[in-house]
């Protein structure tokens, strides 16, 4: 560590326990403290500049100074600090943004429910797939299917859905009734010569022939992301929503569709359930529906659930379930605010205008020698590091690679995420082109020092 003992790293070791970190090598290397952010980026505390190209955690669309929102918390704050929706009780705040976003639903909804995190609303839709079963007497139809490499949340049962080996090892997870099914990725997955149809469509015959061996009667739903984010920045092949949704219908099984990296425009539509053609059930949202400015997400659920768990809340006299902070009218208040920016400055018009430069900027860095694949759509993406292009061969997992080349960008002024060896990018959505190109330029200069660093090891 570079800093002083009294410096807020250290303050930070005695004191935190960091989330997706190595809690024995963190006390040697410390954290870097970010003070600071304008636009597209943030400072540390040495006056060090960073282009944020993850968005924080993919979820700061507006970037980090938008003053319109912080006037919206502080409005919000001083007419009504707190208050809660249990026990038949609202507040205006709750009202309009359930309105506005039924409104803007991609499938026809019935009703949103608020919670705080993707995590909780994820956690809620599996709640309520049971308990409406329950209530249309189908006490068997309770398991679920979700991917390899999908990602839907860290709670119990949310990470029981999220089939990625570290979000499961030594938790004891998945808990029962969870199931995976393939992968959508590509470039991984297919045979050689097999086309993207073709593969789309072998991954919906494995999906139904895992429905068949399980039980169709069994099985209650079927969560996905528009587009893999944690996994990998997976998007999906040619024809896939539209085989695996066939599939969903002729066995009865709802598709909840998880928006909470993909919703609110980063995929060039409003929607990633809009670019991909997909006709949910339930949608789930969290992140840029406040810009990340204050926790909240929210579950919309369609009028046949809805009317189900009407049944079993007259059955049982209540419907128990909620959470304290669910439906926050400061945090329903800046999410109403972030909506009305996406409209007024035409958010996802500029994504679709500056979408293509990120990604052929990073069609481009495909020819640089450690990249395998270049993938995205609209301002998310990934590049994919191997030891062998033609057999896209992959690193040694000890060599850490992917790391490495995280660790480099930050040495250029750039956060980017290793998801294993693929990079990934999830800028703001405000990000311009010539940030875009400044961006790119960085994560080149960065690939050129991890490619050295990779010769002198042996590992190229």
């Amino acid at each position: 560590m570079t800093h002083l003992p009294n410096s807020l790293a250290a303050r930070d070791i005695a004191s935190v326990l960091h989330p997706y970190t190595n809690l024995k090598t963190h006390p040697e290397t410390g954290p870097l403290v970010i003070t600071g952010g304008d636009g597209v980026y943030v400072s540390d505390e040495d006056g060090n500049r960073y282009i944020e190209a993850m968005a924080g955690l993919w979820c700061t669309s507006l970037g980090f100074n938008e003053p319109r929102l912080v006037d919206a918390a502080t409005e919000a704050m001083r007419k009504l600090p707190f208050y809660h929706s249990f026990t038949g009780k609202s507040h205006p705040a709750a009202i309009e943004l359930a309105e506005r976003l039924l409104a803007m639903a991609p499938a026809p909804m019935s009703k949103v429910f608020f919670a705080n995190s993707g995590s909780e609303a994820n956690d809620t839709a599996i709640k309520l797939i049971w308990y409406a079963n329950n209530a249309l007497g189908r006490p068997n139809k309770k398991k679920i299917i979700s991917r390899l490499r999908g990602y839907h949340g860290v709670t119990l049962a949310s990470a029981s859905l999220t089939h990625l080996p570290n979000n499961q090892r030594d938790f004891d997870l998945p808990l029962d009734r969870f199931i995976a099914t393939d992968c959508p990725h590509f470039y991984r997955g297919a045979l050689t010569g097999e086309s993207e149809e073709d593969f789309a469509t072998r991954l919906a015959e494995n999906l139904e022939n895992l429905i068949l061996a399980e039980g169709p009667d069994t099985i209650a739903a079927f969560f996905a992301e528009p587009v893999m984010g944690a996994g990998g920045v997976v998007v999906p092949p040619k024809t896939y929503f539209e085989k695996i949704q066939k599939v969903l219908k002729k066995y009865d099984i709802w598709f909840v569709a998880d928006e909470v990296i993909c919703g609110f425009g980063r995929t060039g539509n409003m929607f990633g359930c809009e670019t991909f053609n997909i006709k949910p059930d339930m949608i789930v949202l969290a992140k840029a529906l406040s810009s990340a400015y204050i926790p909240i997400s929210a579950l919309m659920i369609n009028e046949p659930i809805f009317q189900a768990l009407v049944t079993e809340s007259e059955k049982i006299g209540i419907f128990g379930h909620g959470f304290t902070y669910g439906g926050h009218p400061v945090a329903c208040a800046v999410a109403i605010r972030t909506l009305d920016i996406y409209a007024s400055d035409r958010i996802v018009d500029h994504v679709r205008t500056v979408g293509p430069i990120l990604q052929s900027g990073l069609c481009n860095l495909a020819s640089h020698p450690l990249v395998g694949e270049a993938r995205g759509i609209g301002l998310i993406g990934a590049l994919e590091l191997v030891k062998d292009k033609a057999g896209k061969d992959a690193f040694p997992p000890a060599a850490g690679l992917g790391g490495k080349a995280a660790a480099a960008c930050q040495k250029q002024g750039v956060f980017l995420r290793s998801m294993g060896d693929s990079l990934a990018f999830s800028p703001p959505l405000i990000i311009d082109a010539g940030q875009i190109r400044e961006l790119l330029g960085r994560v080149e200069r960065a690939l050129d020092e991890t490619h050295m660093l990779a010769k002198s090891s042996g590992l190229v």
